[in-house]
């Protein structure tokens, strides 16, 4: 019997979702009577319950910030216990925005120009719409550095801007990111192989934290997606460009907007949600692989000194 110890919960502002994703996976993996499963919370007495169940991989299902910038993942390297998805430094990589747009743009990956705004270092707001004003011009996207989810995300105007980045002083440091109009297109690297893409066209003005966890919201998911044979295999590639570059394991999506004829890479998730409304399980079913099949891919690629 293969003992798999649940992540899931934790502190950030995705902890809900990490929940529901758990209780999908595990509802899956009890279905199979060779797995033995454990769920715990990343709490004080977590490394204790970890030590006395001795599991034989943890499925590392946190989202945000200590579940996916590389914290967790250092944990369970110094513990010698095996875990899924991407490693310390592929995660901490991944999370920061900022940094991993620079190495999108240092290897030829377009992405939205970007300034970055520092709560922490007392940046100059008046300055900062200068700064947009000679570089790219509204509409921008403000988004915290190290979030998932959309969490916090906002598009604004010069009139709308300095309100809505007061609303994410608590975030400390931001990224002001030049506004792609286009189709939003997410695509999904599973190992080694390009699992596929969808495309999302949110009711609401984006795909926000509620467009992707939300039935209210009623965003339309596309599958398959209308794109040319040449731009269905560009983006493909690009995103497993990214993924390795990054060097990630497991599974990861990117998320890109689409316009004219360009792929615009916004960011790389390296844990993607896995619950009833989450893109890789929906790119996955549309190429045949099973939830459960998905889940033991995932699991397949645990290790550790990633």
């Amino acid at each position: 019997m293969t003992k798999i110890l649940i992540l899931a919960g934790g502190y950030s502002n995705e902890r809900e979702i990490s929940l529901k994703t758990a209780k999908s996976v595990i509802y899956e993996l009890k279905k199979n009577k060779k797995y033995k499963t454990l769920l715990i919370e990343p709490d004080g007495s977590f490394v204790k319950k970890l030590r006395e169940f001795k599991p034989n991989l943890v499925l590392n299902l946190l989202h945000g910030r200590f579940g996916e910038d590389g914290y967790i993942q250092s944990i369970l390297e110094s513990e010698k216990v095996k875990y899924s998805h991407s490693g310390v430094l592929s995660s901490s990589l991944a999370i920061d925005k900022e940094i991993s747009k620079k190495i999108f743009t240092k290897n030829n990956i377009l992405t939205p120009p970007h300034i970055k705004f520092s709560f922490k270092n007392n940046s100059n707001i008046k300055n900062t719409i200068k700064k947009i004003d000679t570089n790219f011009k509204f509409p921008v996207v403000l988004k915290p550095i190290n979030e998932g989810s959309s969490v916090g995300v906002y598009i604004c105007t010069k009139k709308n801007f300095h309100r809505n980045l007061m609303k994410l002083k608590k975030f400390r440091d931001i990224l002001i990111e030049k506004y792609i109009p286009g189709r939003e297109i997410q695509a999904a690297i599973l190992g080694k192989k390009k699992l596929g893409i969808i495309e999302l066209k949110p009711k609401r003005k984006f795909y926000d934290y509620k467009a992707k966890y939300s039935t209210s919201a009623k965003t339309e998911h596309i599958i398959p997606v209308n794109l040319s044979l040449r731009n269905y295999k560009k983006v493909n590639s690009i995103a497993m460009k990214a993924h390795k570059l990054l060097k990630c394991r497991g599974v990861s999506r990117s998320d890109f907007r689409f316009y004219n004829n360009k792929f615009y890479l916004l960011e790389i998730n390296t844990q993607p949600g896995m619950t009833s409304l989450s893109l890789v399980p929906e790119i996955a079913k549309y190429q045949n692989i099973s939830f459960i099949k998905l889940i033991e891919e995932i699991m397949r690629d645990a290790g550790i000194n990633k």
